[in-house]
């Protein structure tokens, strides 16, 4: 059974009508609800929270996707898609917010698939998908801080040998020590300034798109559909999947367990300053890229700038450092969840968080994580394409359909209403487009994979 927050009648009664409940006693959590997921933040550090999980340096990645769906395609589904996850993280916290309400309060996904699902769906299904989506989001921030740091070198010193791996390992260095941040919460003035470089490479991106379009070596703009119908349409649904995976979160329950008691409207509140900034930064990206580039839009915008020596080194400089700082806080908010898993194993709830009985296994289970992914990152430095079937088949699944799942399993709404029939509707579509975003995904791993070199200096 998934860990609760069970209150007495009396004391839920009494803090229903201050709009929320209690958090369970210390003694009844495991160490990883205890040590990791501090219920101590409000709605600001929520909001933080889940700016810095989705607002990252993949969104970089709309451009191409732009080139994948077309103008009209790819602006229906980066809207399409903002307004269905902000529809589906809400119909998630409330669904938290009632248990809390109802005296249990339930601080993991794998903890609400366990309470109104059955264990079943915890062990073999949502925990298994969260844990692979949130290590791959760390292996992929390592990989992109990695990047920017040869970025930053090669602008510097063009003539440099140095290779990817080499710099991979380094911001590798750099999360060894920020995965030993003892709990979600500690990171709340680290996602602060996540959020204001999240808004500052955004703008340079968007000044280095507008510059570069404007000027006399703007490259030629063509915006048709590359390819057959066939390949048009596999192209479409990863397009797709790369808008669906800038969208996820993959932790909601996890970042709204930070929130003190009382929990009513607090994330709400959060969503609407997270998705302030997604409005701001993917739609100046997104369309100034795709408006400069075209169907020459590569994976990431920044190997787009990288090719022209027009834009001035210093916004391209400025831009891989802002990347390079917040994909670092990126990549801590994903070892949460993970963190929490090893905390659980490993630690013991009734010895103090910094006794040396938690200590040592908190530092060898983190420190071993951060070195697996460095590993993995410099080893296949093509994990973008990885990232897009990991979006495709963990992150759809999370954001996209469980939250419906657990929202008319939960509220038990008619099956002559409008919100039963909207959420089994986007259950069908987002299946159907997870299962086929795979397959594409799939594809396009097979065709890039003559081009696959174990520690590439891409």
């Amino acid at each position: 059974m998934g860990i609760l927050a069970p209150i007495s009648g009396a004391e839920a009664a009494a803090d229903k009508e201050k709009g929320g409940a209690l958090v369970q006693s210390t003694a009844e959590l495991d160490a990883g609800a205890l040590f990791v997921l501090k219920s101590r933040g409000s709605w600001w550090h929520c909001g933080y929270h889940l700016t810095t999980s989705i607002v990252a340096p993949a969104l970089f990645s709309l451009p191409f996707a732009f080139r994948l769906l077309g103008w009209v395609g790819g602006s229906i589904c980066l809207l399409l898609g903002g307004v269905v996850t902000f529809y589906a993280y809400l119909l998630l916290s409330l669904v938290l917010e009632h248990h809390a309400m109802q005296g249990s309060r339930l601080l993991r996904f794998r903890d609400m698939a366990t309470y109104i699902l059955g264990p079943k769906w915890a062990i073999f299904y949502v925990g298994p998908i969260q844990f692979g989506v949130c290590y791959g989001s760390v292996v992929a921030g390592i990989l992109i801080g990695g990047q920017n740091l040869k970025y930053i070198y090669v602008l510097c010193n063009p003539e440099g040998e140095m290779q990817l791996y080499q710099f991979i390992i380094i911001f590798g260095t750099l999360m060894l020590i920020l995965a030993q941040i003892p709990s979600f919460h500690s990171l709340r003035h680290i996602n602060l300034i996540s959020l204001t470089l999240s808004l500052g490479y955004s703008a340079l991106a968007t000044a280095a798109s507008l510059i570069l379009g404007y000027s006399k070596h703007a490259p030629p703009r063509d915006y048709s559909l590359q390819g057959s119908s066939i390949s048009q349409l596999f192209n479409a649904f990863n397009g797709i999947s790369v808008i669906a995976t800038t969208y996820a979160c993959g932790m909601l329950p996890e970042i709204q367990a930070t929130l003190v008691a009382p929990v009513r409207g607090k994330m709400f509140k959060g969503l609407c300053l997270c998705y302030t900034v997604i409005a701001v930064t993917f739609l100046s990206v997104g369309i100034s890229g795709y408006w400069t580039f075209g169907n020459k839009a590569m994976g990431t915008v920044l190997s787009n700038f990288m090719e022209h020596n027009s834009l001035p080194s210093w916004l391209l400089i400025l831009t891989n450092t802002f990347c390079f700082l917040q994909v670092s806080a990126v990549a801590g908010t994903y070892l949460q969840p993970t963190n929490e898993v090893f905390e659980k194993i490993f630690a013991d709830p009734n010895k103090n968080q910094f006794s040396m009985r938690n200590i040592v296994p908190r530092l060898i289970s983190r420190s071993l994580s951060v070195v697996i992914a460095i590993i993995i990152g410099a080893m296949l430095p093509f994990f973008g394409d990885l990232m897009a079937l990991i979006g495709a088949l963990g992150f759809i699944p999370l954001d996209f359909i469980m939250p419906m799942i657990f929202y008319n399993a939960t509220f038990k709404p008619s099956k002559h209403s409008f919100i039963y029939w909207i959420n089994t509707l986007i259950v069908a579509v987002s299946s159907v487009l997870a299962l086929i975003g795979g397959v594409a995904s799939i594809r396009q791993i097979v065709l890039d994979a003559k081009e696959y070199r174990l520690f590439a200096n891409v």
